[in-house]
């Protein structure tokens, strides 16, 4: 069986090993302890934690990254978790679109107010002259 230190892992997803062990604190992943003390993590758990970090890049709360693993460990066909992550996937991209919109009315109004200053400048450089 393959064993990945908390250093290993560190370097390969690019987090701090406090990250690692903050998802630990969370009952995420459960390493195992060597003679010595040290955390080594299975396969197990580093898939856990790719899963995580993609769920947290899509937006994803801990709370429904931990439900939709906790789902895998109750359904092994993934059907459940499939049906939970495309439930929250759509609530995710609603949000987004909403995001959207915003920012795009953001810079509409953005636009109009700069045309209004620049012509208002505009007009004091000409009484100027």
């Amino acid at each position: 069986m393959t064993y990945y230190t908390i250093s290993q892992l560190s370097q390969e997803f690019d987090i701090s090993t406090r990250t690692i062990r903050y998802y630990e604190e969370r009952g995420f992943i459960t390493p195992i302890r060597t003679e010595t003390g040290q955390r080594i993590y299975s396969k197990k758990d580093r898939a856990v934690l790719k899963l995580i970090l993609r769920g947290k890049r899509f937006g994803f709360s801990l709370e429904e990254i931990q439900e939709m693993i906790q789902l895998f460990d109750k359904d092994r066909t993934g059907k459940k978790q499939l049906e939970k992550t495309i439930e929250y996937g759509e609530q995710k991209l609603k949000e987004v679109n909403e995001k959207i919109e915003d920012l795009m009315q953001l810079k509409h109004d953005m636009e109009a107010i700069l045309k209004n200053f620049k012509q208002r400048l505009k007009e004091w450089k000409e009484k100027e002259e």
